[in-house]
């Protein structure tokens, strides 16, 4: 009988994850930076490298295998650069790659509209969405 059992998972590096809907520029996307915390983390990190603890600091609502889960992913995605600082268990320096900064303007974007919807809430509680 064979073993269903997956192999560990190890501290290897990937390189970069499938995309899920294959040839599918947007959902490549999604699949890099969708999500709660990715665009967030991103946001932390443009300010500047930042440990683990400070990230954890940064983002209260986040829990720590959540923001190792996001980390890892965005290192593997090659967005994030991941810096052990002397022996192990060695603190962890977390910035962002060049390709990682590309990011940038679509973060202050989201940013801008998200202030946009906030002041719209705000400003109109229950207006109907244009379009609609």
């Amino acid at each position: 009988m064979r073993s269903t059992k997956k192999a560990p998972v190890g501290n290897h590096t990937r390189l970069g994850r499938p995309n899920p809907v294959g040839g599918c520029p947007l959902t490549a996307a999604l699949a890099a930076f969708g999500g709660k915390w990715k665009l967030i983390i991103v946001y932390w990190l443009a300010e500047s490298p930042k440990h683990f603890a400070a990230l954890r600091q940064a983002l209260p609502g986040i829990s720590q295998k959540v923001l190792s889960q996001q980390l890892r992913e965005l290192v593997s995605d090659g967005i994030v650069n991941r810096q052990p600082k002397g022996a192990i268990p060695a603190p962890v320096v977390y910035s962002l790659t060049e390709y990682g900064r590309s990011l940038l303007p679509l973060v202050e974007n989201v940013r801008q509209w998200g202030r946009a919807h906030i002041e719209r809430l705000t400003t109109q509680p229950g207006a109907p969405i244009k379009g609609s």
